[in-house]
């Protein structure tokens, strides 16, 4: 993968120019040039203020026009009303990268709005990228190149890692740097977005996979700009192999609304978020503490492709702890062979050899245990991840070298697998064991839930052949709205089938549509502007005879002009009643950020109040749509549950994958697909659209 020039030299400077450059370090405009000293930046720093001749004891220079080179990348500290001629200047000297720290523009709306395009159109003009602007910038501790007024560039330990950190926030993205260093977790590079005028979160981490030093990275999100992008910048992580753990804030109605505000983002909808996620691998993290643990254990760069637990304790109760935290996040915890647990028992009597493999306490007084018992989880169990519960036991100055001996020579045996221990003691034994290739946790579910990220990984790293999404042909939308019968009629050019029926103006065509397909029937009111007909009592069922047809005409009549008098009426739609199948849920909704996304689930009670549906991107064959289908809690239900019959969810999931390739096909004028219900049918005789509502731009 390749980034141009100017991104490359954004995060890798030779030279940087400080605008509103200052010689006192504790001032915005001097931190970014105290920070590089004390750091030893080997690039140029080239500061810029009219007002002195030095700057910290650098030659200053009074403008942009004035300085003797072409800077990589310059910083910008200058008043919002001095931002757009500064970044002119900058653009027409040919400076590649410009880092915006000055606020005021699109995070207070009005007028800001439009200053903040102002400065991406001169930026452009002379193709400059631009950072922010109210952003707190970026810090590449591989280079000491700080490019940020943020203080944790001055914190006592910092020191370089292979960690890419990247905050829309500034402030909080200092906080999440602070904490990570604290917690073990040493970064690459940490870049703040801020506004994202230009630079979105999708092009940081295209930035972060491109660098040879970041092996790990760290996103936290308000809200998404360029979905796209920042699609396109997770495949290639995954691609890379470099795991992602993102932080994406702002469910909730009020969070979201802060988002909005504090960032100019847009906040989708959070259940299309973790959809997304889930889909290109990345693990998303519901705290801070909670990504930090999966970062520090990503860095020992092990992702087993089919994960497993093993688990060896000197606690019974700790492990049941880890076992219901493993089957909280469906990890797999399969038992030990008999022949395995036998030997075990040979060997010491007392233990519950099963998985977890309890040694009890007795491992204090013959810690040589260790070594057979963990070689027999992972030779004969299989296991890909082995947890350590060993709590102060393992830290004590008795036990922590043999402990730590015993387990690094069965490491040593079988390096491919992780090494997770659970330890409580002095920091300088838990860096012992860190320091010998053990992730240590104090709290087993946190350990727990780190780890059963690590398989998250794997199994995206794997990557896997995905069918191909169906070819549906050009999409003609109409130029409104269309009604039940048009939307159907437009569906079933895609290949989306729905059950036989007639669209009748007149009563008698009714009936004969009736008797056409057969007793018993269903009958709809039939208009564009009329879309959710069972709500005024649109919906006829069960209609067995030719006198029943035309009283429900006319009662349907009735209570459409009674209900919405100014209603466009077109007829009724006459259809066939199916009987013995699964009510399902289909639709699509275009979301702000990722386009069409499809969802399913199942009708009824299911969608309305349980809200047992998935989502996926647009478009996918017919492997996906199964496998969406087969993901919700009630698909047992489709499945033969109790006797019933299984459904045709083969004929299922060629329905929401032609949906799936419809919306996209159909364009930005589709808001939104509702199949509801959509009939599927004892196994082999289909699936079938019973009611359709398409809403267009």
């Amino acid at each position: 993968m390749t980034t141009t020039p100017s991104l490359d030299r954004l995060l890798a400077p030779r030279s940087v120019a400080v605008i509103g450059a200052s010689d006192d370090p504790a001032r915005i405009g001097g931190r970014p040039i105290a920070s590089m000293l004390r750091l030893g930046y080997a690039g140029r720093i080239l500061p810029v203020n009219p007002n002195r001749a030095t700057v910290q004891g650098l030659t200053a220079y009074p403008s942009v026009d004035a300085l003797p080179e072409v800077p990589d990348v310059a910083i910008v500290a200058v008043p919002a009303p001095q931002v757009l001629a500064t970044v002119t200047a900058l653009a027409q000297r040919g400076v590649p990268g410009a880092i915006l720290f000055s606020a005021g523009f699109a995070e207070v709306g009005g007028e800001g709005v439009a200053m903040q395009a102002e400065l991406v159109a001169a930026a452009r003009q002379g193709g400059m990228r631009l950072l922010g602007p109210n952003s707190l910038g970026l810090v590449n501790l591989q280079t000491g190149f700080v490019g940020s007024f943020s203080s944790f560039a001055t914190m006592a330990g910092v020191r370089p890692g292979r960690v890419g950190i990247v905050s829309q926030s500034g402030a909080y993205g200092s906080h999440l740097v602070a904490t990570a260093m604290e917690a073990g977790v040493y970064p690459s590079n940490i870049v703040m977005t801020g506004n994202e005028a230009d630079l979105t979160l999708g092009d940081i981490v295209r930035l972060m996979v491109a660098d040879p030093n970041t092996d790990v990275i760290a996103l936290y999100s308000e809200g998404i700009n360029d979905g796209n992008g920042l699609v396109e910048a997770l495949q290639a992580a995954r691609a890379a192999r470099k795991p992602v753990v993102m932080m994406k804030v702002g469910r909730s109605e009020v969070g979201g609304a802060a988002a909005r505000s504090h960032t100019a983002s847009i906040a989708g909808d959070d259940a299309v978020v973790d959809a997304v996620l889930e889909e290109l691998g990345v693990v998303r993290a519901r705290t801070t503490e909670e990504m930090l643990d999966i970062v520090r254990l990503a860095t020992r760069g092990v992702f087993p492709q089919n994960n497993t637990l093993g688990v060896i304790t000197v606690s019974g109760g700790a492990g049941v702890i880890v076992s219901d935290a493993a089957e909280d996040l469906g990890l797999p915890m399969p038992e030990m062979p008999a022949a395995a647990q036998q030997r075990m028992l040979e060997m010491l009597p007392i233990c519950a050899p099963r998985n977890p493999v309890d040694t009890t306490a007795q491992f204090i007084n013959d810690p040589s245990l260790i070594t057979p018992f963990t070689e027999a989880m992972l030779l004969e169990g299989g296991y890909t991840s082995v947890l350590g519960f060993f709590s102060y036991a393992g830290s004590t100055p008795e036990v922590a070298p043999l402990l730590r001996g015993q387990l690094s020579k069965v490491r040593e045996r079988f390096p491919d697998r992780l090494y997770v221990l659970v330890l409580r003691g002095p920091r300088d034994v838990l860096d012992s064991y860190e320091a010998a290739g053990f992730t240590v946790f104090e709290d087993p579910n946190r350990a727990v839930t780190a780890i059963a990220a690590m398989g998250r990984f794997g199994k995206a790293f794997a990557g896997r052949t995905l069918a191909p999404a169906p070819e549906v042909g050009a999409v003609a939308l109409p130029a409104q709205t269309p009604t039940e019968a048009q939307a159907k009629r437009l569906l079933a050019d895609a290949g989306i089938p729905s059950a036989p029926e007639r669209a009748c103006a007149e009563v008698e065509a009714a009936v004969a549509a009736a008797r056409e397909i057969g007793f018993p029937v269903v009958m709809k009111i039939l208009s564009p502007d009329i879309l959710h007909k069972s709500e005024i009592g649109g919906v006829l069922l069960n209609v067995r005879d030719e006198q029943a047809v035309r009283a429900g005409f006319a009662t349907l009549l009735d209570r459409a002009r009674t209900a919405a008098p100014t209603a466009r009426i077109e007829g009724v739609l006459v259809a066939r009643q199916l009987s013995g199948g699964v009510e399902c849920i289909m639709g699509i909704q275009r979301d702000p950020t990722f386009g069409p996304v499809a969802m399913f689930g199942l009708g009824g009670v299911f969608v309305e109040i349980l809200k047992d549906v998935v989502f996926h991107r647009c478009p996918f064959g017919e492997d996906v749509a199964e496998e969406m289908i087969r993901s919700i809690k009630g698909a047992p239900l489709l499945l033969g549950a109790r006797g019933r019959p299984v459904a045709d969810v083969a004929a299922l999931a060629k329905t929401l994958s032609r949906l799936s390739s419809f919306a996209v096909a159909a364009g930005p004028r589709l808001q939104s697909i509702d199949l509801n219900p959509v009939i599927a049918m004892p196994e082999g005789q289909g699936a079938y659209a019973v009611d359709a509502v398409i809403d267009l731009e």
